[in-house]
């Protein structure tokens, strides 16, 4: 299997790596009753402290994509800028659909909250992941791509307060 690399990406292509989660106010968030404190499902009472906030598929052909998993999972899609925005159902997460329209062409990503993205892209890097898209401040907020020691690309998401 041939491994796919993100590397080379710079700050300011980043920006059109990743579509912004939504922000409180435009997301159904407060329709969802895990929110933005997930319950730790193994105790029951502690929230989890890093929960998964978003998550991003991305593809060639967008409209194609959306079809397959609107008619799969009956997901509520619609187009909002250069992403087409899921919308979380009950018990899940927002997420968006993305045709970058340059490589990377066909990945899934998932962002988890942090409160300071350099902060923990220097973590990441001490316990052996590698940066592959620095910290880009959006509108919205500010996320980074690592790869971790296994390979896996997450994303890292501080929404503006």
């Amino acid at each position: 299997m041939r491994r796919r690399t993100f590397i080379h990406a710079s700050a300011g292509a980043a920006a059109a790596l990743a579509y912004p989660p939504l922000t409180r106010a435009e997301s159904r968030e407060s329709e969802n009753p895990l929110g933005r404190e997930q319950k730790d499902h193994r105790s029951g009472d502690k929230p989890v402290t890093h929960p998964v906030v978003h998550f991003e598929i991305g593809c060639r052909d967008s409209a194609k994509t959306q079809e397959f998993y609107k008619q799969l999972f009956d997901w509520k899609i619609s187009n909002m800028g250069p992403a087409a925005m899921i919308a979380g159902e009950t018990g899940g997460i927002d997420g968006h659909i993305t045709a970058l329209g340059h490589e990377p062409q066909h990945y899934t990503i998932f962002y988890v909250a942090v409160d300071d993205v350099a902060g923990y892209l220097e973590k990441a890097a001490r316990l052996g992941a590698k940066t592959l898209v620095p910290p880009v401040d959006i509108p919205t907020g500010t996320f980074a791509w690592i790869e971790d020691p296994e390979g896996n690309t997450v994303g890292l998401w501080k929404g503006k307060s």
